[in-house]
This record gives C-alpha cells, sequence and structure tokens, in this order.
C-alpha cells in the first residue's frame, strides 16, 4: 500500500468520522429539544449567558493590558467588558426570565425580517423570472411575519421544534453519509 493510498484512506476515514459523530451530536441535541424544550432553551440561553461573561472579560482585559491602545479605546473596551459582565452575570441569575425575553425577542426579530423580506420580494417584482412566485413568497412570508409579530413566543416554539426535527433528520442523514462515504477527495 502506497502512503498516498494511506493517506487518502485515513482522510476518508477522518471524514466518515467527522459526519458520524456530527451527526450524532445533531440527534442527541434535536431529541433533547422536542423531549424538554424549555430546558434546552435555559441551557441555551446560559451558555449565550456564559459567553457575554467571557467576552467581557476579554474585553475588560484588552482595555486594562493593551498598551498600545489610546485612552479612550482602552475605556471603551473596559465598559464594554463591565457590561458584558453584568449582562451575563444578571442573565444567569434570572435564567427563566431571560430565556422567555430571548424567544420573545428572536420572535419578533425573525417576524420583522420576513415582514422586510416579503416587502423586498415585491419591490423586486419586476426583475423577477417567475412573477407568480415572487408574489406568493412575498405574501406568504408578510404573512408569517405579522403572525409572529402578533404571537412572537409561540412562534419561536413552533421555530424551536422546527429546529429540533430538522436537528435529528440533518443528523440521522450525516450518520447515513458516515457509513455510505467511500469517495476520494
Amino acid at each position: 500500500m502506497s502512503i498516498e493510498s494511506t493517506v487518502e484512506k485515513s482522510a476518508v476515514n477522518g471524514i466518515r468520522a467527522a459526519l458520524g459523530i456530527g451527526g450524532v451530536l445533531a440527534v442527541i441535541v434535536g431529541i433533547l429539544i422536542l423531549a424538554w424544550p424549555g430546558k434546552t432553551a435555559m441551557v441555551v440561553t446560559a451558555i449565550i449567558a456564559i459567553y457575554a461573561i467571557v467576552a467581557g472579560l476579554v474585553y475588560a482585559g484588552l482595555g486594562i493590558f493593551a498598551k498600545t491602545k489610546g485612552g479612550w479605546a482602552r475605556v471603551g473596551h473596559i465598559a464594554l467588558g463591565v457590561l458584558f459582565i453584568i449582562a451575563g452575570v444578571v442573565a444567569l441569575f434570572n435564567l427563566g426570565q431571560t430565556t422567555v425575553w430571548l424567544a420573545l425577542f428572536l420572535g419578533i426579530l425573525v417576524g420583522i425580517m420576513w415582514i422586510v423580506e416579503g416587502i423586498v420580494a415585491l419591490s423586486t417584482l419586476g426583475d423577477a423570472a417567475s412573477k407568480g412566485w415572487s408574489i406568493a413568497f412575498a405574501i406568504l412570508s408578510i404573512i408569517a411575519g405579522l403572525v409572529l409579530l402578533f404571537s412572537p413566543i409561540w412562534g419561536a416554539v413552533v421555530l424551536w421544534w422546527l429546529i429540533g426535527i430538522s436537528l435529528i433528520v440533518l443528523g440521522l442523514v450525516n450518520i447515513i453519509r458516515a457509513f455510505t462515504f467511500k469517495g476520494a477527495i
């Protein structure tokens, strides 16, 4: 067996392992989302809060220890760091309320984005190859956005369930890909 074929076989095995591990993790997270949607959302919120604290420490450290930056840049980094740390700590101590707030915020944000996307689709109607599909898309997008704006928590719950289902389906597909992947790179 040549060195080239050994390297290629190793690369194929690495790809198969990555697909398999990624698929298994996606299935596990998808099942967790569907089995315990509230608890899983709280874990995601806690991860975001911990990230905010770590980012705050990094920003504050940059402001304190970066001697090449000017005074205002250092003060800005320290202030931003302190804000990130405070936000992360408050989020961790109020995890339930922060999770609901985050779901509300994301529901409203996605609703606004869908409305804007529908309006943009209508505004580019003159350039569309298929005006019928563009109009249908725009109407559905605007209606979906309005539904989310009027009930953002319900919309966030539905989106959360869709994420869970998608992770399971895509994870299973990746697991199958891991077992069937044979190709050369």
